[in-house]
């Protein structure tokens, strides 16, 4: 018979319900706001999924270009992609030609299946399908579990696979994507809307939630430099308000992260039990994000996997 996991193994082992995207209203009574030329966007709270949300959590939306529209983030569920799609078609008939999925956490990727009847190209990181593989089912069914299958929507995955650099023109308007390495997650994808300037971050950059470390602390620092590099001032979060001046939002992030850093190693050096850690680092942090309570710990957890092998 098996002894039961340690704390330390319950800490570092499986998955964890804190990327699976807690909100007090429908995803139905949420409004777009114009960001940009064409650039429509639906602010999501800083919230867990429930029954009443539709996991309705993220910043998703879509552009407008002179052939078609093009997807920013699909929505957390079907239910929550089929009310985008419905405030697409409120605005223009142009067709849907491609839905963005910038990485594999189900609040920005499970409202891809709405579009199906359009056909579109779904477009992600090279590295989304091998996550998709890894977790998208496990996903779909704690989804289900909590919106109930007709609502949570299915693994959908990218028909056109971005590996470094792509481009899609929409005819008055280009859309640059960047791959990027290891970060918020093994599959992060961003986009540069030549329209109207804006970077369009996914969860490589979040304001006023805090961030969670699913990939690698070191790797997301440097991809923040990245970031800064791409010739924008404005930048779509993936949470947070819609539209945020760039330098200041990556400044408070690069804070938080570098604390978890900085305080991680000291502890592993320490030779600090990961119950202490957790219980102890970053906690300079927490009056300056919210759901800090919910997902420092197991970004220290992360963290300290990482570090401890330097």
């Amino acid at each position: 018979m098996k002894s039961a996991p340690s704390r330390r193994q319950a800490l570092l082992g499986g998955f964890c319900l804190c990327c699976l995207p807690t909100l007090g209203r429908a995803a139905e009574s949420f409004a777009m706001t114009e960001v940009g030329p064409g650039v429509f966007m639906r602010r999501g709270p800083n919230a867990e999924a429930t029954p009443e949300n539709d996991d309705a959590i993220a910043n998703i939306g879509f552009v407008v270009g002179r052939d078609g529209v093009l997807v920013t983030e699909s929505g957390g569920s079907l239910a929550d992609g089929q009310w985008l799609r419905s405030e697409i078609r409120k605005r223009t008939d142009k067709p849907i030609r491609h839905v963005v999925m910038t990485h594999v956490h189900p609040d920005h990727c499970f409202g891809a299946a709405a579009f199906a009847e359009d056909r579109p190209n779904y477009v992600g990181h090279s590295g989304l399908r091998e996550a998709l593989d890894a977790r998208g089912e496990y996903y779909r069914t704690r989804l289900a579990d909590i919106l109930g299958a007709d609502r949570a929507g299915s693994v959908v995955y990218p028909t056109q696979a971005v590996t470094g650099a792509a481009e899609i023109d929409l005819g008055d308007r280009k859309l640059r994507f960047t791959a990027h390495g290891t970060a918020h997650t093994s599959c992060d994808l961003s986009m540069l809307d030549t329209g109207s300037g804006l970077l369009f971050t996914g969860d490589l950059l979040s304001v006023g939630r805090i961030p969670s470390l699913d990939g690698n602390l070191t790797g997301w620092l440097r991809e923040t430099e990245r970031l800064k590099g791409m010739g924008a001032t404005r930048a779509v979060p993936g949470h947070g308000p819609v539209s945020v001046d760039l330098e200041p939002a990556l400044s408070d992030l690069t804070r938080y992260l570098g604390t978890l850093r900085e305080e991680t190693r000291k502890a592993v050096a320490a030779d600090m039990p990961i119950d202490k850690a957790v219980a102890t680092v970053a906690q300079s942090e927490r009056d300056k994000w919210e759901l800090f309570d919910t997902y420092n710990g197991r970004n220290v957890t992360e963290a300290y996997k990482e570090l401890e092998w330097e």
